[in-house]
């Protein structure tokens, strides 16, 4: 049985989770670049596939779309990629500067949280305490 060679827009949104509009938000972006049929419907390749499952995952760690075109643009200047991984792990590089921060941040956050709780429990525990002691009165 022969792989099928080529995908509609359906079919990839349908496979990757993701909506029609955004693989075209992609192409407009200049990320994708899809063929189109006689008939003018998009046909993406086993290339395309791939590339837009490498744009979701740089999504996913948080690059922007601009530092993903680089990146996989990078590619086709140097095939050997040395290009492509020298940005790629200076981008990295910075992502995980500005995830170390947030983490710091939301750890004194956690912290705050957690001071506020415990002196709202005391308060509520000496609420309680003398409320039960007026009673008894």
């Amino acid at each position: 049985m022969k792989k099928q060679e080529t995908y509609s827009i359906s079919q990839l949104s349908s496979e990757l989770d993701i909506s029609t509009r955004t693989i075209r938000y992609y192409e407009e972006r200049g990320l994708l670049h899809p063929t189109r049929s006689p008939g003018g419907t998009r046909r993406y390749t086993k290339a395309d596939r791939a590339r837009l499952k490498l744009i979701l995952r740089g999504k996913r760690f948080g690059f922007s779309l601009d530092e993903i075109k680089e990146m996989l643009d990078l590619f086709y200047e140097d095939r050997l990629g040395v290009k492509q991984l020298e940005r790629t792990i200076e981008y990295g590089v910075e992502k995980i500067k500005q995830v170390e921060k947030q983490i710091e941040e939301l750890t004194v956050l956690r912290d705050e949280l957690l001071s506020f709780k415990e002196a709202f429990e005391a308060r509520l525990w000496e609420l309680k305490r003398s409320n039960t002691e007026n009673e008894g009165n």
